[in-house]
């Protein structure tokens, strides 16, 4: 921080246009529909993990052409109109996580467990191996059945 006037600090601004990274290298972006914050999303993750967003991404699009794409939480979420998203990933420190909404129902299941009794986890670390085919095969399986819907929307109760 840059010292400002008797002793106040000011934190210095991200240069126009930058994307902060959060902790983990994780790209901040706004929530927002389509492609083109997901893409920023990508182009924003250091090092190797943008390679592999780029794969996951492209591998994605491949299997499920009308995937419907956002920026939610910091993360990409892919998913098809009507039926919710049905996966997503997010950058830490070490690893890329790749979340499977529905994973339990995966066969075979990703095998990374979650508090959540439906999701599963598919972590890549740097120098690993894809198994695109294995991946291909579960965004399909996931893509066919219903996914996560996010919160419930708010409701005015009746008035009565």
């Amino acid at each position: 921080m840059k010292q400002v006037g008797a002793g106040a600090k000011v934190k210095p601004k991200a240069a126009q246009g930058a994307v902060v990274l959060l902790s983990g290298g994780n790209p901040q972006i706004a929530k927002a529909d389509g492609d083109a914050p997901v893409q920023a999303y990508i182009d924003a993750l250091p090092g190797w993990k943008r390679d592999v967003g780029r794969r996951l991404d492209a591998l994605i699009v491949r299997n499920v052409p009308d995937v419907r794409k956002a920026v939610k939480w910091n993360s990409p979420f892919y998913g098809v109109e009507g039926q919710g998203w049905f996966v997503g990933f997010h950058a830490f420190t070490r690893y890329l996580k790749v979340t499977f909404f529905r994973g339990s129902s995966l066969r075979p299941m990703p095998p990374g467990p979650s508090k959540d009794k439906d999701t599963r986890y598919l972590d890549i670390h740097e120098g690993d191996e894809l198994d695109e085919l294995q991946i291909a095969n579960w965004v399909k399986q996931a893509a066919a059945m219903p996914g996560f819907l996010g919160r419930p929307a708010l409701r005015k109760q009746p008035v009565r």
